[in-house]
């Protein structure tokens, strides 16, 4: 009994010397086809590639090396696989929001990315929900998650590493193309930033940062700007009064005014002007009265002309004089108002002063 477990602790040991030795071999070396990752925001949202990057290295790829459609590739369970998209790893695509790919929703998250493609150029691109799988031996169709159609194109100079970039991209949108040999496929990528953007501020404004005037006040103003001018009073409102932290300022007060006039509330519109220029630093008021010469000339001028009163001639009170002066027209007293106006202006803005004299003398509006 001894001798057996002898025997048995022996070969125990050499079993776990063994196991150490495999494990020890696992050596740190550097990939065949380098790991890449790529990024593109758009708005608040991050669209994030990572893959692998084959070479050419001579060789044919489409339709040779990367097979026309759906293949049997003589390993693991699919029988009708796509192309990885890249090498090694399943190539994956991150949202950290919902998108739209080719017109069609995605849910936030991160996917798998396969393309098959055809010989005439046409591409179904696939998202799966299996991340993690080498390659696409074990491409399973019930895990897809979305399929969508796109058209490849042929380029003039050869890619020798398989490369994803976003080289096209807006306030909304992007396009994520891959390029490798002479093919590109590109991948038009929609986000609904305003939506997403709007969610999260009514979120924010029920955290911490809610506690605080100037997150309403910047929320009021991102809801103007696109066009959600409801949400905008509600927000400028709390701002202005009903909160602990709530008070008048230029700001606020200034805002609504602009909401009021997009209402069509325009009597009530113009005594928020009237409030936010009786608090506004002489700056402000410039910038309040100017922005009033689109609208409302007659109510831009009092307000210039009241600034330059209230400020004592500080800069640049006198200049939004003289743009008043010019949009109704007397080149003559905006003339004046400018020269004043040269006195106190810093330097790096003298020469547009002076300019502006110079298009006043020809008779031009300095506002156009």
């Amino acid at each position: 009994m001894k001798n057996n477990y002898s025997r048995l602790t022996f070969l125990l040991l050499i079993a776990i010397f063994t196991f150490t030795t495999n494990v020890d071999a696992q050596l740190t070396l550097p990939a065949g086809s380098p790991e890449a990752e790529v990024s593109q925001r758009v708005g608040i949202t991050d669209i994030t590639i990572h893959y692998n990057r084959p070479y050419v290295k001579g060789r044919e790829i489409w339709g040779k090396l990367v097979p026309y459609g759906f293949n049997d590739l003589g390993f693991g369970t699919s029988k009708s696989a796509p192309w990885r998209a890249g090498a090694d790893y399943n190539t994956t695509i991150e949202f950290t929001h919902d998108v739209k790919i080719e017109g069609k929703d995605v849910k936030a998250g991160k996917y798998a990315l396969f393309f098959a493609l055809e010989e005439n150029g046409d591409v179904t691109g696939v998202l799966s929900s299996n991340t993690t799988s080498w390659g696409s031996y074990f491409y399973d169709e019930t895990e897809d998650v979305l399929r969508f159609n796109v058209k490849s194109k042929d380029i003039d100079t050869s890619v020798e590493m398989l490369t994803y970039s976003f080289d096209t991209a807006d306030a909304t949108s992007t396009v994520a193309s891959l390029k490798w040999a002479k093919k590109e496929i590109p991948v038009k990528i929609e986000v609904a930033v305003t939506d997403i953007v709007m969610e999260g501020i009514a979120n924010d404004l029920r955290n911490p940062n809610g506690f605080r005037q100037a997150t309403w006040d910047q929320a009021a103003n991102y809801a103007f700007n696109a066009g959600n001018i409801d949400k905008a009073l509600e927000w400028v409102n709390a701002s202005i009064s009903g909160n602990f932290f709530s008070k008048e300022t230029f700001s606020n007060l200034a805002l609504k005014s602009q909401i009021l006039a997009k209402q069509g509330k325009t009597a009530e519109a113009s005594s928020y002007v009237d409030k936010a220029a009786a608090m506004g630093t002489s700056r402000e008021v410039y910038g309040l009265g100017t922005q009033l010469l689109g609208t409302d000339v007659d109510k831009a001028f009092g307000i210039l002309k009241a600034n330059v009163k209230n400020s004592k001639g500080a800069w640049p009170s006198n200049y939004g004089l003289a743009r008043a002066y010019s949009a109704k027209g007397d080149y003559k007293n905006a003339i004046k108002s400018i020269n004043k106006s040269l006195t106190v202006a810093p330097a790096n803005f003298k020469p547009r002063l002076e300019q502006s004299v110079e298009r006043l003398k020809k008779g031009e509006d300095i506002n156009k």
